[in-house]
């Protein structure tokens, strides 16, 4: 910085305040700043920074499974929010959940001195893993409905399963079949809540649960059994992949989507629309959890305290699409 302070013809202070973004500098000086920097090739030292400051300005994320749509989407919604808002992320995937994991991806970071950390946790064994954690770090969960005491920041998923369910019923169909996500996710658990709750209200039949892994596979399983029973006219499918294989399935047994049986998935992945035929679907919005996240994590770094834990949940978006129609009569 004394060099580039030198080659500017300003001061040491200056040119930290154009680093800083401070306001009060004028823009000849700013730009006269700036072109020695250019021209020195000059880089800030982090490390030496967060010496001075006690601020690292990096957040710590850990998340399990990141090549499925939804903690992959989550991750990279989160990371997004942190560069917005200054900060650097560092990230540990976990490939297995459990309290030993979640301990030792938290004890990695604060190592690297990240300001706070984010924890993807979807899974009851995350949630778990959570709610033993000694306190002082600055933290927030997502999707960690039992995530103890910290913040907690999640998308609707019973609400966003209340609107596939009731947008099939509202088609004339009598019930509605549901193939769900792994028994451990709480993901699964609320779309299955939310999906048996309108069935239960409208006393409706609530069918048997064809469970599912997440993967293409396991739907293209669940749809091929499915397919064979008459008195199936809807489903509704607890992710967007499981979904694809649902489709397949039906497609090579004839069943035609949506003239026979309809169906809805959840998540909107970006190929979704492009399925055969297109996927009426609940969208999860990454973007808002993301900011939502940062936003209550920054909150708690720049408070400097224990502040009371918050609760934030982030509506679902419903999309119709060519998948679903009114039932035949």
């Amino acid at each position: 910085m004394a060099d580039v302070a030198k080659v500017a013809g300003v001061s040491h202070q200056t040119v930290s305040r154009v680093l800083n973004d401070h306001p009060n500098v004028r823009a000849e000086t700013r730009t006269r700043v700036l072109a020695a920097i250019d021209q020195l090739g000059y880089r800030r030292n982090l490390v030496a920074r967060a010496l001075v400051t006690r601020h690292s300005r990096t957040l710590g994320v850990v998340s399990f499974d990141t090549t499925l749509y939804g903690p992959a989407s989550t991750v990279y919604g989160i990371e997004q929010a942190a560069r917005d808002a200054g900060y650097f992320v560092s990230i540990v995937s976990l490939r297995t959940i459990d309290r030993a994991g979640v301990h030792d991806a938290l004890e990695y970071l604060a190592e690297q001195g990240v300001d706070g950390i984010v924890v993807v946790a979807p899974q009851r064994s995350a949630a778990r893993a959570l709610a033993d954690l000694p306190a002082g770090v600055p933290m927030v969960a997502v999707e960690g409905d039992h995530a103890g005491d910290v913040s907690v920041v999640s998308v609707d998923q019973v609400e966003g399963a209340r609107l596939a369910t009731e947008h099939l019923i509202g088609l004339g169909h009598e019930t509605v079949w549901h193939v769900s996500g792994p028994s451990d996710w709480l993901e699964a658990e609320g779309r299955i809540a939310g999906w048996r709750g309108v069935l239960i209200a409208g006393g409706r039949p609530v069918p048997e649960i064809l469970p599912g892994d997440w993967s293409p596979r396991s739907g293209y399983q669940a749809g091929q059994k499915l397919a064979r029973m008459e008195e199936v006219t809807a489903v509704f499918v607890a992710n967007d992949q499981m979904a694809l294989g649902v489709l397949r399935a039906f497609a090579e047994a004839g069943v035609e989507v949506p003239g026979r049986v309809s169906v809805v998935g959840f998540d909107d992945v970006p190929e979704s629309e492009f399925f055969s035929p297109p996927l009426t679907t609940v969208r999860q919005d990454f973007g808002a959890v993301g900011r939502n996240s940062i936003e209550i994590l920054l909150r708690q770094i720049e408070a400097g305290q224990d502040l009371p834990h918050e609760r934030l949940v982030v509506p679902p978006l419903f999309k119709v699409r060519a998948s679903t129609a009114p039932v035949r009569r």
